[in-house]
């Protein structure tokens, strides 16, 4: 029973760190902000670092299962 929590968490984790993942990098290869009001070389390298971070801890959560 104490797989179904490590299964959401695991799938929320993946899906939300893969879509950062996607779509930093279709704004920086379109040259668009990634944040605004930020410099674009740290927005994008925070949210790049943040969507492997996520998606590495979604991983981690299928691994527990």
């Amino acid at each position: 029973m104490e797989s179904g929590p490590a299964i959401f968490a695991g799938t929320a984790f993946t899906l939300f760190g893969a879509g950062l993942l996607v779509w930093t990098a279709a704004r920086v290869r379109h040259r668009a902000p990634v944040a605004h009001g930020v410099d674009p070389t740290a927005a994008a390298v925070f949210a790049t670092a943040f969507g492997a971070v996520l998606l590495a801890l979604g991983v981690w959560c299928f691994g527990r299962v």
